[in-house]
């Protein structure tokens, strides 16, 4: 038996065996250099949301250049029964050669649009399909999700602290996608590493309940990080809870954290206490299983901060978004996938965005034939690699600050009603030319 490797090997091996044994057939026959397009899109948006926001572009291109076959990865590729020599000297010389388009990161897509163009041999594009759609099929879900939060926060700062429920690089991918929409923060250190994600956090239960009283275990942290520090109060009582906090930071004291509870009842209160002990600028941060809809229950409380984990690092409800990795293209031909329920259009797309006159944004037009532009018409996709060199390179940090700012153009074009959290039918309707 193998004996197992590092776990986290180049990401040419996070794909799945049949794009390898096509590629085998491929270079057997002399197909595998027919030049083809391949497209990322949606079928459609999860069931009831009215938008998606693209994420996770700015990651694939980190990991293109290192998307290669070493001696580790053809020894790992042997080890699994895969000895094609053909095939697996084509692959120790693989670099990915051709050109990449999309939409920016950040944008807003729809069913049909277009959010990735690969165009390449038959071989080079096959090999990325599945790198591709598990980075933006993930952190698409997430960002779309979180959005959905900052709405139903209206402006108030919410913090991504889920690494404790997904997998340890989910996790960071979760936080990146997050900022990407408007979180004001992170609780995942690696995050704020990678991508420069700001990052926050004070102490849990287990802190409080390490001392013999719970004034002890505040006085610890104001001592350590000053009284402008959060301090958690549900533990035992939180009436006591609060008036401790005070006592010990004084009516400077940064803020307080409420993590179980019928929490409007409580922070309604928890407010009226603090007002009423001279701590009226302490804020209120809440936790505690929040989602886009208990956010948006909580409006009416005065509640500063929400402290989000499960339900976005899961998508809230749609942790992928159907994103597929359809060849529609070969040697200039239209191809196009035909069976029930999965038909697919043939042809490389171009696509825009349609607005009025005062710039909200009318229709997403996506069309394999080119588009006769119009006044207000936003072209969504933009070259993003070519000859297998990036066209802009960022660094991972200034590749998020700029998703994060185009998503907010993108997003002050929708109509107002594009935000509300009930369901619906797409706020945008995708047609032909």
């Amino acid at each position: 038996m193998p004996t197992p490797g590092p776990a986290c090997p180049a990401p040419a091996l996070f794909t799945d065996r049949y794009e390898l044994t096509m590629v085998a057939a491929a270079l057997a026959d002399g197909t595998a250099d027919r030049d083809c397009v391949f497209e990322v899109f949606a079928r459609r948006l999860p069931h009831g949301r009215r938008y998606g926001i693209l994420a996770g572009t700015g990651r694939l291109l980190e990991e293109l250049p290192h998307f290669c076959f070493g001696d580790d990865e053809l020894t790992a590729l042997r080890e699994q029964g895969i000895t094609d020599q053909r095939l697996l000297d084509w692959l120790a010389d693989f670099r990915f050669g051709g050109d990449i388009d999309g939409y920016a990161e950040g944008d807003l897509y729809f069913p049909g649009s277009p959010v990735l163009t690969v165009r390449a041999s038959f071989a080079e594009g096959v090999l990325l399909e599945t790198l591709a759609l598990s980075v933006l099929n993930h952190d698409s879900a997430i960002a779309s999700a979180a959005a959905r939060m900052i709405a139903a926060a209206c402006e108030r700062p919410c913090i991504e602290m889920g690494s404790r429920r997904t997998h340890e690089e989910a996790a960071v991918a979760a936080a990146r996608a997050a900022r990407l929409v408007g979180f004001a923060s992170s609780s995942n250190l690696e995050a704020g590493r990678r991508y420069g994600v700001p990052t926050t956090g004070t102490s849990a239960h287990a802190f409080t309940l390490l001392h013999d009283d719970e004034r002890s275990a505040f006085q610890a942290q104001v001592d350590t990080l000053g009284p402008g520090t959060t301090l958690l109060v549900d533990t035992y009582d939180v009436d006591q809870g609060i008036r401790t906090a005070v006592e010990v930071a004084g009516p400077g004291l940064g803020g307080i954290r409420l993590d179980s509870g019928d929490l409007p009842t409580l922070a309604t209160h928890a407010r009226e206490l603090l007002d009423s002990l001279g701590a009226t600028r302490t804020r209120i941060v809440v936790t505690s299983d929040l989602d886009e809809y208990a956010i948006s229950g909580l409006m009416a409380a005065p509640v500063d901060r929400y402290g989000v984990g499960t339900s976005l690092v899961t998508g809230s409800g749609a942790p992928t978004v159907g994103m597929v990795y359809k060849l529609v293209e070969r040697d200039g031909v239209p191809v196009a996938k035909k069976s029930k329920d999965k038909v697919s259009v043939g042809g490389r797309k171009h696509a825009v965005r349609r607005h009025d006159a005062d710039g909200m944004a009318l229709a997403e037009v996506v069309s394999s034939r080119p588009i006769t532009a119009r006044d207000g018409d936003r072209d969504l996709v933009v070259p993003l690699v070519r000859g297998g060199e990036v066209c802009s390179p960022r660094t991972p940090a200034e590749a998020l600050e700029e998703a994060r700012l185009h998503h907010e153009r993108a997003r002050a074009a929708l109509p107002a009603e594009a935000w509300a959290l009930s369901r619906g039918e797409p706020a945008l309707e995708t047609v032909d030319a």
